[in-house]
């Protein structure tokens, strides 16, 4: 995605005002009709499937002969596999029961009244992606299930596959009756920038960023409406004395499992000082039959010297491939303090046999998520459970941790009162 390029354009203006105007009538629509709305989302995306390739195909080409980097053209190639799991998921969201409206009770209680507090829609929610061209029909499926409104931003290099499955899913919501303007596509041949779109907070409510990290951090620096930033590799694992071989070499492999994005993929490993050399070098040895590129510090590159070494400013930054590099620390403490100053911060791990090790660690760690002995690989459609996942948050701010329906919304504080005073 080209992403330098910031000039004005008065037409997001009026694109997010239509987007605005239909959240209004959206938020207050039955979860019946929206439920149905993405039932046909799903349909259309289905019947579209031909389509949906083609359109993959050409920009397939075109990207190549751009010389796109290979990372991109990964996220951008769609196979039916991808397909077929992005129609599953909007299928999967039409059939959940209703997000909104669900009743909490309040703390905040007044005399002679009953409070309580309901899930609403945010309003309009703008999706800023590169590649990736189903994660726009999954996002819609998720704002559209939420009553929110959504404009998607998607790279050049997927702008034919974007506009076919934005054709599809806005003549599904239209059929269905929902809201004109409800879902939007942008594209960048329109000439609106993505600084034109993300700094329109008189009616954009949020803006998810997805992608690379400069991405990221570009939209994080333009919005003035409020950004959930997704994060992307760059986790780490820290193996204890007492941890098993076989259980760090096994999460390692699942974690990068989940493609076209693994984003839970653990790509850095701290290793404690008391690790045998033999276990290193059987572990790093089943990992190359795997395909990995194996890398360490100053200090394992002069034990080890087959191995390449990691620089500096690796130890902060994802990796995004099949690479996972190695450190000595010399005890729990040390494995906590470097992960918080260099882990994206969205999933970290740890394996022990100790109780007390594990707890120290999952308590420390300044992690949206931390996972004991278990593997952290990322699932958008997991088999347990009644959620779908768009991506991971690391942030503080609106939301943290797994983005799902209930990321979408905002909470609103109701009293009723009984008629006195």
């Amino acid at each position: 995605m080209t992403v330098d390029a910031f000039d004005l354009s008065p037409e997001p203006v009026e694109r997010t005002r239509r987007a605005h105007q239909a959240a209004l009538k959206l938020g207050s629509t039955k979860g019946v009709d929206r439920s149905r709305a993405v039932l046909a989302m799903a349909q259309a995306m289905a019947a579209s499937f031909d389509d949906i390739l083609e359109a993959n195909t050409l920009d397939l080409e075109a990207s190549r002969e751009m010389a796109v980097p290979d990372l991109i053209l990964d996220w951008l190639k769609l196979t039916p596999k991808r397909l077929e799991m992005a129609v599953d998921i909007l299928q999967r969201l039409g059939e959940l029961s209703d997000p909104l409206r669900r009743v909490r009770h309040a703390d905040y209680q007044l005399d002679d009244s009953q409070s309580y507090t309901q899930l609403m829609p945010l309003g309009v929610i703008a999706f800023i992606y590169e590649a990736f061209p189903e994660l726009g029909a999954i996002a819609a499926g998720l704002c559209i299930k939420t009553g929110n409104s959504l404009i998607l931003r998607g790279g050049t290099e997927a702008s034919n596959s974007n506009a076919a499955i934005a054709d599809a899913l806005v003549s599904a919501v239209t059929e269905v009756g929902l809201p004109l303007g409800c879902l939007q596509l942008i594209t960048p041949e329109e000439g609106s920038s993505i600084r034109d779109i993300v700094t329109q907070d008189q009616c954009l409510n949020l803006v998810i960023p997805y992608g690379r990290s400069n991405l990221i951090q570009q939209v994080v620096r333009h919005s003035t409406a409020p950004v959930l930033k997704s994060a992307m590799g760059n986790c780490y694992l820290y193996w204890s004395p007492n941890g098993s071989l076989e259980m760090v070499r096994w999460l390692i492999i699942d974690s990068h499992q989940s493609e076209p994005d693994p984003v839970n993929a653990i790509e850095k490993v701290l290793i404690h000082r008391q690790a045998l050399p033999s276990s290193l070098l059987t572990l790093w040895n089943s990992l190359k039959e795997k395909g990995f590129e194996i890398k360490g510090d100053a200090e394992l590159v002069e034990s080890f010297p087959q191995l390449q070494l990691a620089k500096e400013q690796e130890w902060g930054n994802a990796y995004l491939t099949k690479t996972i590099a190695f450190k000595l620390v010399d005890s729990l403490e040390a494995a906590i303090a470097w992960i918080n100053q260099y882990s994206s911060g969205h999933a970290d791990c740890i394996v022990t046999e100790s109780y007390q090790e594990s707890r120290q660690f999952a308590l420390g760690v300044n992690s949206a998520s931390s996972y004991i002995n278990a593997s952290p690989r990322f699932s958008r459609n997991p088999s347990r459970g009644d959620a779908v996942f768009l991506g991971m948050s690391n942030q503080k701010g609106h939301r943290r941790g797994l983005i799902s329906l209930e990321s979408l919304t905002t909470v609103k504080h109701i009293v009723q009162g009984n008629g006195r005073f």
